[in-house]
């Protein structure tokens, strides 16, 4: 029942911009709560690579002075790949078109992290 809920909010959030292409609600530790991704794309390595990368970004900020842990943004040829706490068990993972509007999208990523968070 959760995770349906959890995935109509990555429908959501997919459907706010045609820039958004996938989504995913991972644990801290690794493991796929919900996803909205594309057929193809295994969820054990979104989930271990999300956890892993934002963990690191946290490690990062503390060590560096940053202090608090934001986002943590990917740019790659084909797009981006944006994630962000959604709560303290669970990290949003987003991934995007290379040609995004970024500032909607850090909007709507952030809304539905606090949605997320609020659920969990």
């Amino acid at each position: 029942m959760r995770a349906d809920i959890l995935t109509s909010v990555l429908i959501e959030l997919n459907g706010t911009s045609t820039d958004i292409e996938a989504s995913g609600i991972i644990s801290t530790d690794g493991l796929m709560i919900a996803a909205a991704l594309p057929a193809g794309m295994d969820e054990d390595r979104v989930g271990a690579m999300s956890s892993a990368m934002l963990s690191l970004g946290d490690r990062t900020a503390q060590e560096l002075g940053r202090s608090t842990l934001e986002q943590v943004l990917i740019k790659g040829d084909r797009g981006y790949v944006l994630m962000t706490h959604a709560g303290e068990e669970a990290v949003l993972t987003v991934l995007a078109k290379p040609n995004a509007r970024l500032g909607l999208i850090f909007l709507d990523v952030s809304r539905a992290a606090q949605s997320i968070s609020d659920m969990l």
